[in-house]
């Protein structure tokens, strides 16, 4: 009986040490549980940190290339100004300048043009009376013809009529009209019966007949066809001379659109080349004009040489450089004839970073050099921050559009000011 309480107590106490046990293990549990929540959130922290690290790094970059573009664009600022007490011409007098050849160009054009039409016409009329010059003289012809068979006929009878008259003369010792009279005949009743007078009578209008039709208007037809062929002589003689005179003007025309277009082909190619080696940091190009050997006629090649290769024709370079070498010449004909505004489309698609830097310095050496204003589509990176301002289209609500724009100019001197 008294091994009963000792086996009670063991039993309470077995139960109260896996009680423990229990407690124990749910409290490990639990502090396993909010260990790994500890470390998952010591670990986010770490990453966060690590990421505000970063992007602190990248405001400190972004800062200092601000500063750089700040010093840039003073020394850009500072050589305009330079520039600017340089020039002495003012910009209304190249602008008046620049609207006046494009106006004498116009206006060349336009004589040209005209003197062509005139010319064309001229040869058109000449050619008609060309034709109807032909065709009076070949009338002309037909009735000097016609004059020279009534001639030699009439020149047949006469001499007919001489020798009739000499016959006469010989065998009766008396004109012709006179011989019935001293022959004598009698009775007409004595005479040849009318079988014989009519055998002669077809004998005589047959052999006048041979002789032709005489043409009794022929001289006073031969005189009008002369005046005729006169008159239409001097009209082809001012013809001629009206020829003459626009082949002249079309001759001055053309040596004068071909003096101003080699100018022009001269400094457009001197700028190309110093543009393409501006770009490409060295090397050589130039145009060149072929297929003729008139200026007017002929058509332009593009022959470049990049650093470290050959002379070679626009289409054997690669997609990078035939864009450079292209935007080259574009700006070489800007800087001859400047325009407003020129719009360039992903022009630094196909450039690499290095090349998009050089491309946006030509375009800041473009702006201070001309007036004109650059528009530029693009998704480069680069590209937009060096622009003095910025247009995008974002979409805050589905189905409606809004433009934004940024003044990179301003928001760097606001950056500067805090």
């Amino acid at each position: 009986m008294a091994e009963l309480p000792l086996a009670t107590d063991l039993e309470t106490r077995s139960r109260t040490v896996r009680e423990a046990v229990e407690t124990a293990r749910h409290a490990l549990a639990q502090a396993r549980t909010n260990h790994d929540t500890l470390s998952r959130e010591a670990q986010s922290r770490r990453d966060r940190l690590s990421a505000i690290e970063t992007e602190h790094r990248a405001w400190e970059q972004r800062l200092k290339r601000a500063a750089d573009q700040l010093e840039q664009l003073d020394k850009r600022r500072q050589t305009a100004q330079a520039e600017q007490v340089k020039i002495k011409i003012p910009p209304d007098e190249f602008a008046q300048k620049r609207q006046s050849l494009a106006d004498q160009i116009e206006q060349a054009e336009a004589t040209r043009r005209q003197a062509a039409d005139q010319l064309a016409s001229a040869e058109t009329a000449l050619a008609e009376k060309d034709r109807a010059l032909k065709a009076v003289q070949e009338q002309l012809a037909d009735i000097r013809e016609s004059r020279a068979r009534t001639a030699a006929a009439l020149d047949a009878m006469t001499a007919q009529r001489q020798e009739i008259a000499r016959m006469s003369g010989e065998r009766f010792q008396c004109p012709p009209p006179d011989i019935l009279k001293k022959l004598d005949l009698g009775d007409p009743a004595q005479l040849p019966d009318m079988e014989t007078f009519e055998e002669q009578s077809t004998r005589h209008k047959a052999q006048r007949e041979r002789l032709g039709a005489v043409n009794l208007r022929a001289d006073e037809e031969l005189r009008e066809v002369e005046t005729q062929l006169s008159h239409l002589l001097e009209e082809r003689s001012d013809l001629e001379q009206a020829i003459g005179r626009l082949r002249q003007a079309i001759g001055s025309l053309n040596r004068e659109g071909r003096e101003r277009l080699l100018s022009a082909f001269q400094e457009v190619s001197r700028h190309f080349s110093d543009l393409f080696q501006t770009l490409f940091g060295g090397g050589y190009a130039r145009l060149e004009l072929v297929e003729s050997d008139d200026p007017l006629d002929a058509g332009i090649e593009i022959m470049a040489s990049p650093p470290g290769k050959k002379l070679q024709i626009l289409s054997l370079l690669s997609g990078g450089e035939q864009a450079l070498t292209a935007l080259s010449l574009i700006f070489a004909v800007f800087i001859t004839n400047p325009a407003p505004i020129c719009v360039l489309d992903e022009v630094d698609a196909p450039l690499d970073e290095a090349n998009v830097e050089r491309l946006c310095d030509l375009l800041d050496g473009m702006n201070a050099r001309t007036d004109t204003r650059f528009l530029i589509v693009t998704h480069n990176e680069v590209t937009m921050a060096r622009m003095h301002r910025l247009f995008g289209v974002t979409m805050a609500e589905r189905g409606i559009s809004q433009l934004v724009s940024v003044d990179l100019e301003r928001a760097e001197s606001l950056t500067a000011a805090q």
